[in-house]
């Protein structure tokens, strides 16, 4: 599946900047954002709106593989002006649209904050539903559900990625235990994000971006199992300094 073309919906963002930054020298990419002059020049870019319907159908020609990152990431940001039009709408309309063009697999970016409603002590795992703990987490179900039923008829497969806490952190710094429990280094994100490329999969399924943390707000037990995830990265043994 690598030698087929991918759209990265979001490139110019923290987790897309690292992906084609990291794999675009291998892969066919079409990087697409509301602003491409972030995005290198080298690759091919988009200009694109998610909230507009024909221009997400415009993306999605010729591809066979979706990377759904687009999204007001702020967990805090305002339902009816942001996460309703960008997160919502904006997934219904890359879903939409990769499902017409005949997409074979689209990777929604996930979050934790979709099962943040889980107490802190319980370790989440991948086939716990969703809990949101906010506004922005009830978006991202949103997302998963709508990416189950465009698996339903087996004609594009569909993974949803809870991403957890992607940040970089340095020894002696303190954290709060569940920023720590819930951490992904970025590039195990990226990794993460080529395994559900690569991977031999059908229908639906949720996988979990933590990395391998000696304690794990999300299990990966069985997206190891599904994609063959191997993160590299402990917060813990970051944070004192091994």
């Amino acid at each position: 599946m690598s030698a087929r073309k991918i759209l990265v919906t979001g490139a110019a963002g923290k987790i897309g900047g690292a992906f084609y930054k990291a794999y675009g020298d291998e892969l066919v990419l079409r990087l697409a954002d509301i602003d491409v002059s972030k995005l290198a020049d080298s690759s091919e870019r988009f200009a694109l709106d998610i909230t507009d319907l024909s221009r997400c159908h415009e993306a999605c020609e010729g591809i066979d593989t979706v990377i759904h990152l687009a999204a007001d990431p702020n967990p805090d940001a305002d339902f009816m002006t942001s996460v309703l039009p960008v997160n919502i709408v904006g997934t219904y309309n890359m879903l939409l649209a990769a499902k017409t063009q005949g997409c074979k697999r689209f990777i929604f970016a996930s979050s934790a904050q979709a099962i943040e409603g889980y107490p802190k002590d319980v370790q989440v795992h991948e086939n716990m539903a969703p809990r949101p703990g906010n506004l922005y987490g009830v978006g991202k179900a949103f997302g998963e559900a709508l990416a189950s039923l465009h698996a339903n008829d087996c004609a594009m497969t569909t993974v949803a990625v809870r991403i957890a806490n992607v940040n970089e952190f340095h020894p002696g710094e303190a954290h709060s235990h569940r920023d720590v429990a819930a951490f992904i280094s970025v590039r195990d994100v990226v990794a993460l994000l080529r395994d559900c490329v690569d991977a031999e999969l059908n229908g639906f399924h949720v996988v979990h971006g933590v990395s391998d943390n000696r304690y794990k707000r999300l299990s990966i037990d069985e997206t190891r199992k599904v994609v063959g995830y191997a993160p590299l990265d402990d917060a813990f043994k970051i944070l004192e300094g091994k």
